[in-house]
């Protein structure tokens, strides 16, 4: 789907994204390279990085990869260090990786807890951490995917709660300190959101997706194009004075939160 805005708002950029193999993330990146933007795109599997290129390269803008797991921050560090070598400045980065499957807290491993907070915010802050001394320039954005799971207990999502809380906690941190060398940060909530692997695990049937939808005040899912309009917006210099938001997108699920999470928990 095409982006509701018709000049290119990121031409001459370059944006390094992490998750950017699938999902949310790739979805983000195409809208970026559709704005004249570069992207690199950095994740654990080399073949899902490739196919999300060649869609980046088809979209009209630069692609390329970088295999990693953001939780190796010297693995992060070399490849950032690799991207601004190869293409200059880099000016925003996207922290999209992330982790989840459910499971009742009593019966979650240790090592269950500790991969999903490692990915979500281990992970974000690993690679906002290692993008410091590339992006440290007036104009550059952060901005990291939420949940509103960090507002809302979930039954079954402890981890990703706990993982999500940090997460904003940490843009909004970031956004007091690095706002004096003109560097934004933001953090975007999407809400349950139609074809992607975390509503896939949450709702995997079409009972589970019809009363989740019911809970939400717009009756629907979002979509990855509407996340994608929203991380265009707050990377573009539309934003210019927007850092340490937290911008929900989720068609008011948070709003109705008893609905909502009675809807989750039963999915």
């Amino acid at each position: 789907m095409p982006s509701i805005f018709r000049e290119q708002l990121l031409a001459g950029r370059v944006a390094f994204v992490t998750g950017g193999g699938s999902g949310i993330g790739q979805r983000i990146a195409e809208r970026f390279a559709q704005h004249g933007c570069t992207t690199i795109l950095a994740g654990r599997k080399q073949e899902k990085l490739e196919t999300a290129a060649s869609l980046i390269r088809d979209a009209g803008g630069p692609g390329a990869v970088e295999p990693l797991d953001v939780r190796d921050y010297d693995a992060v560090a070399a490849a950032l260090d690799r991207s601004h070598r190869r293409f200059g400045e880099i000016d925003i980065l996207l922290c999209a990786a992330a982790g989840n499957f459910p499971a009742p807290a009593a019966a979650m491993s240790a090592n269950g807890f500790k991969a999903v907070v490692d990915i979500d915010l281990l992970g974000t802050f690993n690679t906002c951490r290692a993008a410091w001394p590339h992006l440290r320039k007036p104009g550059s954005s952060v901005l990291a995917i939420s949940a509103n799971h960090a507002v809302m207990p979930i039954a079954f999502q402890s981890h990703v709660c706990a993982a999500k809380a940090g997460v904003e906690l940490l843009i909004k941190t970031l956004a007091l300190e690095w706002g004096p060398d003109g560097v934004r940060a933001n953090c975007i909530t999407p809400g349950p959101t139609a074809d992607t692997e975390g509503m896939s695990r949450l709702a995997p049937t079409a009972e589970a997706r019809r009363s989740i939808e019911a809970a939400i005040p717009l009756r629907r899912f979002g979509t990855k194009d509407e996340l994608a309009d929203l991380a265009l917006f707050l990377a573009s210099d539309a934003a210019c004075y927007i850092t340490g938001a937290v911008l929900v997108c989720d068609g008011g699920a948070s709003l109705s939160r008893p609905g909502f999470t009675a809807a989750v928990q039963t999915a």
